[in-house]
């Protein structure tokens, strides 16, 4: 078995690009907090690669920025390739089968305007938050977005 559940926030606003054969694609990352504080009582984040295709890739693209939260359902991926000095460089990412806003639209706005780092975050209430203005408002239910359903 081969599944990869995380929940963290992106180190840097996504950018979708395409293969040869026009297919959209994005690699980012997101920071992970790590269930534990380090000897000086901080908390640490890993940093996980993802990769998004298709749909999902331009949904990631267009609704999200440095700093937001995302929740990521996929499986772990290993790769090599030779850098341009010959050396053998291996990857590890996950690709995105899922993924869900875990904030509504507001709180993913200030989380952009403050631009503060991705693992100083802590998981805040939704509060105030104006339904008939923000369709994500009401984010008790994920939202999952399956490539052959948008086709």
């Amino acid at each position: 078995m081969n599944r990869v559940i995380l929940l963290g926030r992106l180190t840097a606003k996504p950018e979708l690009r395409y293969t040869g054969s026009n297919v959209p694609f994005t690699r980012f990352s997101i920071a992970v907090n790590r269930a534990f504080s380090n000897q000086e009582g901080q908390r640490e984040a890993d940093f996980i690669n993802i990769v998004a295709w298709r749909k999902q890739a331009e949904t990631i693209c267009n609704y999200f920025d440095k700093g937001n939260q995302i929740a990521i359902e996929g499986r772990l991926q290993t790769g090599s390739y030779d850098d341009k000095d010959g050396n053998k460089r291996y990857t590890t990412d996950v690709v995105l089968d899922q993924f869900h806003f875990v904030e509504s639209k507001a709180q993913r706005e200030a989380s952009h305007t403050n631009d503060v780092s991705p693992y100083d975050y802590q998981d805040a209430p939704v509060n105030d938050v104006n339904v008939e203005n923000d369709p994500f408002a009401d984010f008790g239910d994920s939202v999952s977005i399956d490539d052959n359903f948008l086709d």
